[in-house]
C-alpha cells in the first residue's frame, strides 16, 4: 500500500506544529555556532513547523557586561545594570534572525518586553506577573520562526528588568506555557540531568526521567542545569 502523507502546512500557518526551544550561552557562543543552531531551526521550517525560540547571551557576554559596569562604579544602579545586561540576549536574537534569513527563512526577533513579559520592579531579580503572548502569535501569522530575548520583561513602568542569573530558562518555558505548547526544550551543553555535574565527575548517571518536585528539589539545591523558576512554571 502507497504510505499517504498529510500535506505540509505553509510557513505561518496557525495549523503548523508548534515548538518552543531554548538555545544557552554555550550553544550561541559565536557566529559559527549560532549558524549550527540555524541550520537545526531551518530543518524544521522545512517540515511546516514553526518555532518560538529563546536564546541566552552569547558565551560569558553577560560577566564581560557586569564587570563593564564595575569598572565603572563599584555598586552600579540596578536599574542600569538590568538595562545594560538585557542587551546581551538581545544581541543574539537579531544575530540568530540575521543567521536564519541567510538561509532563506523569515524570522522575527523581540526583546522581552515586545513579547509580552511583564515583571516585577525587582532589578536583577524580577519576577514574571504576566505573559501576553499576542505579540508572538501575530508575528507567527506572517513568519515561521520568533526569536526572544530571554531573562528579561517590563515593569508597569516601562523599565527593563532581568530574571536573575538563568532567567533565560524561565522566559522559555513561560512563553510554551502561554502558548499552550505541549512542550519545552532546552539545548544545553549535557545530554540530560545527571545525578552529579558529569564535567566534574565522568562517572555520573544521566536520569532517565524525573518529576517536577526531584527537579525543583535539585536546582534549589544548586544543581545549573534548569533554573528553579523554570521548573515551577512547567509543573
Amino acid at each position: 500500500m502507497d504510505e499517504v502523507s498529510a500535506p505540509i502546512p505553509e510557513p505561518g500557518d496557525a495549523a503548523a506544529p508548534l515548538r518552543v526551544w531554548k538555545f544557552g550561552g554555550t550553544s550561541v557562543g559565536d557566529l559559527d555556532r549560532i549558524r549550527k543552531v540555524a541550520s537545526r531551526i531551518a530543518r524544521h521550517v522545512a517540515r511546516g513547523e514553526r518555532l518560538v525560540v529563546t536564546v541566552s547571551a552569547m558565551g560569558r557576554e553577560t560577566d564581560r557586561l557586569v564587570r563593564m559596569a564595575r569598572d565603572l562604579v563599584a555598586r552600579p544602579d540596578r536599574r542600569e545594570l538590568d538595562a545594560l545586561m538585557a542587551t546581551g540576549e538581545q544581541r543574539s536574537t537579531a544575530l540568530l534572525c540575521l543567521a536564519l534569513q541567510a538561509q532563506d527563512v523569515r524570522a522575527r526577533s523581540l526583546t522581552g518586553g515586545q513579547a509580552g513579559f511583564h515583571t516585577s520592579d525587582l532589578h536583577g531579580e524580577a519576577r514574571i506577573l504576566e505573559v501576553d503572548p499576542s505579540r508572538v502569535l501575530e508575528e507567527l501569522t506572517s513568519v515561521p520562526v520568533v526569536v526572544v530575548a530571554g531573562f528579561q520583561g517590563v515593569t508597569k513602568n516601562g523599565d527593563v528588568a532581568t530574571l536573575g542569573r538563568g532567567g533565560s530558562d524561565t522566559t522559555a518555558v513561560a512563553l510554551a506555557a502561554a502558548l499552550g505548547a505541549e512542550e519545552c526544550e532546552i539545548f544545553t551543553d549535557t545530554d540530560g540531568v545527571y545525578t552529579t555535574d558529569p564535567h566534574l565527575v565522568p562517572r555520573a548517571a544521566r536520569l532517565d526521567v524525573v518529576d517536577y518536585d526531584e527537579m525543583l528539589e535539585l536546582a534549589q539545591l544548586g544543581a545549573q542545569v534548569l533554573h528553579p523558576r523554570a521548573v515551577w512554571y512547567a509543573r
